[in-house]
């Protein structure tokens, strides 16, 4: 390998873990072109039960933009 294809790889690789490190947990939903297709977001605004948070998750794309799914998950299965 080159030196400058490995420093793209190391690049590439910083890249994604800084991704896979960013969790947002946010007081209320984002509005609606503010969640992009796959994008995951934590919503702590009090409507699931004691241990659990909301998820919001950019489901389908469709003409009128990403549909969200809405669940609630446990707070430990959330990773920082």
């Amino acid at each position: 390998m080159t030196f400058a294809v490995r420093t793209a790889t190391v690049r590439t690789s910083f890249a994604s873990l800084a991704v896979l490190w960013a969790v947002a947990v946010l007081p209320r939903e984002p509005d609606a072109a503010d969640l992009r297709l796959g994008q995951r977001v934590y919503v702590d605004d009090g409507s699931c039960p004691a241990g659990q948070i909301k998820e919001v998750a950019g489901a389908t794309l469709t003409a009128s933009g990403v549909t969200r799914i809405r669940q609630c998950v446990a707070r430990s299965s959330i990773r920082r």
